[in-house]
């Protein structure tokens, strides 16, 4: 099982990475940064006859590290309640995938697991929880099980290494990730 870690941090070495850090440790994992990735917002064309337009950035290159892995995480902080801008370009590219006549982007990634890693630092464990929803219900759209999710809190960088709870289930989720190799 190989493990791909989607980031979609504006910031190095914040609370969101050091907490997938955790969960990673020891367990062999492909890492894409969202944010050094040049990845241009949808231009819908969903109903358009011939579809979508190539588009000449990276998103190809990151939805081909998607296909290819078993395991993706998706670690964002919680930014005025929701995933990060890098993220959800990402995401909504996904409309792009599920026309494009190169791959059954459903079916390949009903074969995949995927959780979700985020922090925040307003109440994260209430207010972070539509996202973890929106997370489920995209999984669920594209047929690929979501396997679960941690929340930690933390404002400034550091922050999440005090969170005694989101760094029991960082330990979990790692021990399940090292069973599974």
């Amino acid at each position: 099982m190989n493990v791909l870690v989607l980031y979609g941090s504006s910031r190095d070495n914040g609370n969101t990475e050091q907490l997938t850090q955790l969960v990673l440790d020891g367990v062999p994992h492909t890492s894409i940064r969202l944010r050094d990735k040049h990845i241009e917002s949808i231009h819908d064309q969903r109903h358009e006859p011939d579809g979508f337009a190539s588009v000449a950035d990276d998103y190809d290159e990151v939805t081909k590290a998607v296909l290819d892995h078993d395991v993706l995480i998706f670690a964002t902080p919680i930014y005025w309640y929701g995933m990060s801008g890098h993220m959800k370009n990402f995401v909504d590219r996904w409309s792009q995938s599920l026309r494009d006549k190169r791959y059954n982007f459903k079916q390949s990634m009903a074969h995949k697991h995927a959780y979700v890693i985020a922090t925040g630092g307003d109440e994260p464990r209430v207010k972070g929880l539509p996202l973890i929803q929106q997370f489920q219900y995209i999984f669920g759209f594209v047929g690929m099980p979501f396997e679960g999710y941690i929340i930690g809190e933390g404002n400034k960088p550091g922050d999440v290494l005090e969170d005694r709870r989101a760094l029991a289930d960082a330990k979990i989720l790692n021990g399940l990730l090292k069973s599974r190799q």
